[in-house]
């Protein structure tokens, strides 16, 4: 009995040392005092005591630096240097680009709730809350969205005008330089709110504001630069656009075949030093009605004219270039779905003094940290903006149309298919809201890279899954184009969000965890590091405590696990508690898996992207997790939010579960995805998809008005009127909640055949004689029903109106006029 005792207090005792972590000298500590106790009260014979000794031996050896580093450490130092994979400036350039943020603490395994719970929710400014009141619902007010994606296919110029007055266009510049200077979550309202009257509208304020000059003047120009440009950006004088992107560059943009040579050519009638570009570009949003163009390109200099003899190539260069400079050629069109100006941008010999390159000549070589530090902070603000807004524009119009929207006798919102779509509509508009609010507030504070990849990913694939559900629960309703169609318009952007600044597939399959694995990592990037600089003692430290650091987070993944995370930390006590401890259990998986994953597999990895892939999907669940329950705890942790989050928080568990499971089934080596599988989920998958009673209760609270209802679609235009798309259901919906009962009364009995008439109008004063409405109740049915069955019409055209809208271009002569160009 003695002996099982001490065998328990020693597995106890190693338990103990795994789990919290201990440094190597305290597990030395333990085996000393547990060598002298076997000695002395003879637990162990000669040859336990002789094993214990050699463990104890070795551990006392390893903390011994100086000869660890020189016996052990520098072999796996050689070896490693030998298989380290090779890394281009530009491959460091986007690895270090932009800061690590919270999304490090859900990597780490041990995430401090307290650091996500004290970081703020920006608050929008007077100034930014009068400019969303005022200016944005005038814009708002000005815009048919029918006219613009249809008939005109173009945005009118008074809206063009006053976007441009207005400053729409110079959200970002700072007050310094005349412009708005507002914060990102500012930015990232004003464009949702656009964005729910106007796909074309929103897309041409956000992409400015975005990665554009004037980011870019802002952050890299020279002084003379910022005082040419940016006065003219703010006041609309100059409408910028920025040329990424070309027929053989799409998300591999270091391999764009576009450049510069340094020489000398002739400028306003002098020699001058410059640079002869030669380029082609395509879906360059703005580029038909841009009058300066900011420009990627590889910058050579043959003869060494900068003043470096030994320096050929400098490699990407960003260079602001007037649109009217002889050789360039633009204002074509593409035509991506929606009516926003896109289009191509070619030059042939366009000769540019070296002063215009972006924070002039010393600037150099400098354009690709250029775009990747200011693309990681706009693919916050922009894009996750439209999935905003098309969240909170299928909320509230499901909503209401679930309850306006009869079929067999019962509004078609509570049928229990259709709540199994718009249920999901609401959970993942509440995950929207919350990414939105948390990845806006993080760029107003630092610029995180990580954090911004997975927004812009998820947050539009969210869109594409409400855009479907809404769809489906919409019919005919939502497929019908015209004046009364709120949802087509959102439902052709689809394909453009998730394709723009970073295609899905690149982002989730090589970005997130390609980048997140190695910055959000205390040990991994430090290692290479010191690997490439030749420090040996750098690597020492590293190296070993990247050992601690696995042996632990397997022996928290593990404990949690037996335990049902019960022994994890909970910064709360209300509805949402235990979800944090299954988020830090999840956290701590992740953080054991990836190691285990990038020992085995090492550069591999990279080319594994469907591995890779999965486990930036636990990632990014844990981070949009993370965001759910800020959000909730901003919101002042009130009880009817508590249903929306459960079901976010429920989804993005069930997402974590799927990940995980996915990617052991695919690991390469079996035995070693077994003993993962085993220590991440040793009793099985642990969660479930949202549960159906959760999904109708969300599917019911979009039908009715409320508070939060009020929240989660705060900057849905809804102001246009009974004429207007958005307007016209809102108006109707606001009918039912006072004529419902009555309407209900008078259903009943029209469905019972009690009411005599031929027509509306008969039946409702029939109503009346036979007491089954008041005469006011009369009139009130009689208005509602009359704008329910308007609301739900679709629109019907003219031949005549559609034919004359053709267009009168043959597609023999685009591409004969493609070809050269060419």
């Amino acid at each position: 009995m003695t002996s099982l005792i001490i065998a328990v207090i020693a597995v106890a005792a190693v338990w103990v040392l795994a789990y919290t972590g201990a440094p190597l000298i305290a597990w030395t500590g333990v085996l000393a005092v547990a060598f002298a106790a076997s000695a002395l009260t003879g637990f162990l014979g000669p040859v336990g005591l002789s094993v214990l000794g050699a463990v104890l031996v070795g551990f006392a050896f390893f903390t011994l630096k100086p000869l660890r580093k020189s016996l052990v450490t520098a072999p796996i130092f050689a070896g490693f240097k030998k298989v380290l994979p090779e890394m281009s400036e530009t491959e460091r350039e986007a690895l270090e680009a932009g800061d690590v943020w919270w999304e490090a603490e859900m990597f780490r395994g041990r995430p401090n709730w307290n650091q996500l719970h004290e970081f703020p929710c920006t608050p929008l400014t007077d100034e930014e809350q009068n400019f969303l009141d005022n200016q944005v619902e005038t814009l708002c007010s000005m815009v048919d969205d029918w006219e613009i994606e249809f008939e005109s296919r173009n945005i009118p110029e008074p809206v063009m005008a006053y976007i441009r007055e207005q400053g729409f266009l110079a959200m970002l510049i700072p007050k310094e330089h005349g412009g708005l200077g507002f914060s990102a979550v500012a930015q990232s309202a004003v464009v949702t709110k656009i964005a729910t009257k106007s796909i074309a509208v929103a897309v041409t304020v956000m992409v400015p504001n975005s990665l554009g000059p004037g980011e870019l003047l802002v952050h890299y120009g020279t002084p003379e630069q910022q005082k040419k440009w940016l006065p003219r950006l703010v006041t609309g004088e100059e409408i910028p656009c920025f040329g990424l992107t070309g027929p053989e560059v799409g998300s591999d943009a270091t391999a764009m075949p576009d450049n510069g040579v340094v020489c000398y050519g002739e400028y306003n009638g002098e020699r001058t030093l410059g640079i002869r570009l030669n380029f082609s570009k395509r879906w360059i949003t703005l580029a038909p009605i841009a009058t300066v163009v900011g420009l990627a390109f590889k910058l050579q200099d043959p003869e060494g004219l900068l003043g470096d003899k030994s320096k050929q190539d400098y490699g990407i260069t960003c260079a602001l270039i007037p649109a009217d400079t002889p050789g360039v050629e633009i204002g074509k069109r593409h035509y991506p779905g929606s009516a926003f100006m896109n289009g191509p941008i070619f030059g042939q010999d366009v000769f540019i003094p070296i002063d215009w390159i972006i924070g002039g000549p010393q600037k150099a070589g400098g354009g690709w940290r250029m775009l990747v530090e200011c693309l990681s902070a706009g693919r916050g603000i922009s894009l996750p903006a439209l999935a905003a807004a098309a969240g909170q524009a299928a909320y509230r119009m499901t909503g209401a149309y679930g309850r306006v929207r009869r079929q067999f006798k019962l509004a078609i919102g509570k049928f229990e298919g259709v709540q199994e779509a718009s249920g999901r509509i609401g959970g993942l508009t509440y995950t929207l809201e919350s990414m939105r609010l948390l990845t806006a507030s993080g760029v107003d504070h630092c610029a995180p890279s990580v954090v911004t990849a997975m927004a812009k990913y998820h947050m539009t694939e969210m869109m594409r899954r409400i855009i479907i559900d809404a769809m489906d629960i919409h019919s005919g309703r939502g497929v019908q184009q015209g004046p009364r169609n709120y949802l087509a318009s959102a439902y052709k952007a689809v394909p453009i969000a998730i394709t723009v600044e970073g295609a899905n597939i690149l982002t989730r399959n090589l970005m997130i965890f390609g980048q997140g694995a190695i910055r959000c990592h205390p040990h991994v990037f430090p290692e290479m590091e010191a690997a490439r600089n030749n420090d040996l003692k750098a690597f020492d430290t590293e190296l070993w405590s990247h050992i601690g650091y696995s042996v632990n987070r397997g022996a928290r993944a593990l404990t949690l696990g037996l335990t049902g995370a019960k022994l994890a930390k909970t910064p709360v006590d209300h509805a949402l508690k235990d979800y944090y401890r299954q988020l830090e259990r999840m956290s701590a998986s992740l953080a054991f898996v990836s190691d285990v994953t990038m020992g085995m597999l090492g550069g591999d990895l990279k080319r594994k992207e469907r591995l890779s892939a999965r486990l930036g999907d636990v990632l990014s669940q844990l981070y949009i997790a993370s965001g759910v329950l800020w959000y909730f705890r901003h919101q002042g942790e009130r009880d009817d939010h508590v249903a929306h989050a459960r079901w976010a928080l429920d989804n993005c568990l069930a997402e974590i579960d799927k990940a995980f499971n996915g990617f052991f089934a695919n690991f390469p080596n079996r035995l070693a995805a077994r003993l993962m599988r085993f220590v991440v989920f040793p009793f099985g998958r642990p969660y479930r998809e949202p549960a159906d009673t959760l999904t109708g209760e969300l599917a019911d609270s979009m039908m009715e008005p409320s508070r939060l209802r009020d929240e989660l679609t705060s900057l849905v235009y809804i102001n246009g009127g009974p004429e207007d798309a958005i307007g016209r259901m809102e108006h109707t919906f606001e009918l039912c909640l006072r004529a419902e009962t009555p309407y209900l009364k008078y259903f009943k009995a029209l469905s019972a055949g009690k009411l005599s008439g031929n027509s509306p109008a008969e039946k409702l004063d029939d109503a009346v004689k036979q007491n089954v409405l008041t005469p006011d109740e009369r009139d009130l049915v009689a208005e509602y029903d009359a704008a329910r069955y308007d609301a739900i019409q679709t629109d019907a055209f003219p031949k005549e109106y559609v034919a004359q809208f053709a267009v009168t271009t043959s597609h023999t002569e685009v591409e004969e006029d493609q070809r050269q160009v060419a």
